[in-house]
């Protein structure tokens, strides 16, 4: 009798908090007391956080193509982990500090070459899904915000057509604009080889190589439309290729997909500039552990690496704090993937707005915990201690 007592309140409690994929700002209930029409793009003056431009998108898309971005892999938990991570990690927030200056510590660098904010639009696929300017949109956008883009190998856009509008912005800007290009490897590597070599051609200064996907991964949603992963062929992906591909050329080759310390630690060793921790957006290994556990299990075991290689990370950030908390544990540059797509459905303004929305929430954020200067995060702004449950400690 009180085991189903028991399992009634499980259920009811289970019942109560149900999973929401994006959290309710308000939008909705605001949209529908206007003139909206369902099932629409809203106006673009209506978002005011990242989360509203997944609800704006999966509006605009058809299922196909929602469930393209949106899919994670096999059960999802990994992409529900990626967001919901960061409400363990509390804020230590200090009063009385001086942080009228925090603004003005917003600008960062990265390789030694100069941005206006640590966030940079990562590597995603097929963005002429959202708009017919597809990746182009992400050039003018990080052009005219002095971000970082990283451009995808599978983008919609051939790299000399991305690399072609980079041109256009080099009279705008004081030097060319900065770009780096992501690439997978497989069995044929001279396809490869070319495919650094085009990059080369148009100017990107570093190369992003994929190492979490060394074969085809479970995607049950993505399957429902039959939508082919970006990577299929199992690949024999190792540090000794990762020595080949530095051999191949002169410019800094990131490994993208860093999830342990060991592999950290790896990284350092092989000579590597800058690592990319990442879980792919959860989308290739379930039950992965998200970009804030790995870093904090880089950070408890070889604290070190942050000073030894500068650190990349993606997966899950949706908001200003999330990237002060990335900060705070050593991570230089924080990336968003999905939520550039999904930006992406209101064109070019669409993408500048995201880029202004966490760049004020970054501001905002940081001032709130007593942050003066977003270059030097302290550690001791967030506690931490939830994630010791999480991560993997090595023997002492």
């Amino acid at each position: 009798m009180h085991s189903f007592l028991c399992l009634g309140f499980v259920a009811a409690a289970l019942a109560a908090e149900p999973w929401i994929n994006a959290p309710d700002t308000g939008l909705e209930d605001y949209l529908y007391s206007t003139n909206y029409t369902e099932g629409s793009l809203p106006l673009l003056k209506d978002i005011r956080g990242v989360p509203d431009f997944d609800w704006a998108a999966e509006q605009h898309l058809d299922l196909q193509q929602y469930s393209f971005y949106r899919t994670g892999s096999a059960g999802e938990w990994s992409y529900r982990n990626n967001l919901d991570i960061w409400s363990k990690i509390k804020f230590r927030a200090r009063m009385l500090t001086d942080v009228s200056g925090v603004n003005k510590t917003l600008p960062t660098t990265f390789l030694g070459y100069n941005f206006s904010a640590p966030i940079f639009i990562a590597p995603a696929a097929r963005a002429v899904y959202g708009d017919e300017r597809a990746e182009l949109n992400f050039v003018d956008a990080a052009a005219n915000e002095d971000i970082l883009y990283t451009a995808a190998l599978y983008a919609s856009k051939t790299i000399e057509e991305i690399g072609v509008q980079k041109q256009t912005h080099n009279d705008t800007l004081n030097g060319p604009q900065v770009t780096f290009q992501q690439i997978y490897t497989n069995a044929n590597l001279s396809v490869t080889w070319d495919n650094i070599a085009r990059a080369e051609a148009y100017g990107v200064k570093a190369i992003v190589w994929t190492i979490d996907a060394p074969a085809d991964s479970v995607r049950h949603r993505a399957a429902r439309y039959d939508t082919t992963n970006a990577n299929s062929v199992t690949s024999a992906l190792t540090w000794d290729l990762y020595d080949e591909i530095r051999n191949r050329t002169s410019l800094p080759v990131i490994p993208k997909g860093i999830s342990t310390v060991e592999d950290a630690l790896m990284a350092v060793e092989k000579g590597a500039p800058a690592i990319y921790i990442s879980n792919h957006g959860g989308r290739q290994l379930d039950h992965s552990p998200s970009p804030v556990e790995i870093a904090y299990e880089i950070y408890r075991n070889a604290p070190q690496v942050f000073d030894q290689v500068e650190v990349m990370a993606d997966s899950g950030v949706r908001y200003g704090s999330d990237v002060v908390k990335l900060l705070a544990l050593g991570v230089k540059m924080v990336g968003l993937g999905r939520s550039f797509m999904f930006a992406n459905c209101f064109g070019l303004d669409g993408v500048t707005k995201l880029i202004q929305i966490m760049k004020q929430e970054i501001i905002r954020d940081a001032a709130q915990a007593g942050v003066p200067d977003l270059r030097n995060v302290s550690r001791s702004v967030i506690n931490t201690r939830a994630l010791n449950e999480t991560v993997f400690l090595l023997d002492n």
